[in-house]
């Protein structure tokens, strides 16, 4: 019997220029400038007794909430690293929270979908703007903005 091994090596140009912000810089799946590799992004225990920072209100499975920007309220969320952000689904709908933007999918999180009165809740460890939108109802969309202390 005789075996064949057939290696292929990738070589890269190291006259290429470097990203815009260093080396260790990825391209954001959020679709939003630049962040870092390697981030921090958690997901907890939502806890019952905490009131929710961002909550899916009633009827945003249907078109509309995007044009004054009531599908995830607020909107737009700014929370300090470390910081547990913590949705509620308070629609009869399923949605989900979703990193990135319809046309732009991330892979930094995914709730799944979320039941009526669901909870999901994610640690921020780096700044940075988290664009996220609900798979389900691709007019659902929302921001969480990451500041240092």
């Amino acid at each position: 019997m005789t075996v064949v091994i057939v290696a292929i090596l990738a070589t890269s140009d190291s006259t290429a220029p470097e990203p815009e912000g260093g080396p260790d810089i990825a391209s954001n799946h959020t679709g939003h400038g630049t962040i870092p590799s390697g981030m921090s992004i958690r997901e907890v225990q939502a806890p019952a007794e905490k009131t929710p920072d961002i909550v899916m209100p009633t009827k945003v499975s249907r078109p509309g909430c995007e044009a004054d920007g009531t599908c995830y309220v607020p909107q737009a969320f700014t929370a300090m690293p470390g910081y547990p952000v913590t949705w509620i689904n308070e629609d009869s709908a399923f949605h989900s929270v979703t990193s990135g933007t319809y046309d732009m999918p991330g892979n930094l999180f995914d709730s799944g979908h979320m039941n009526p009165y669901q909870r999901y809740a994610l640690v921020f460890d780096d700044v940075g703007e988290y664009d996220y939108y609900c798979t389900l109802h691709p007019w659902m969309a929302g921001t969480v903005l990451v500041v240092e202390r």
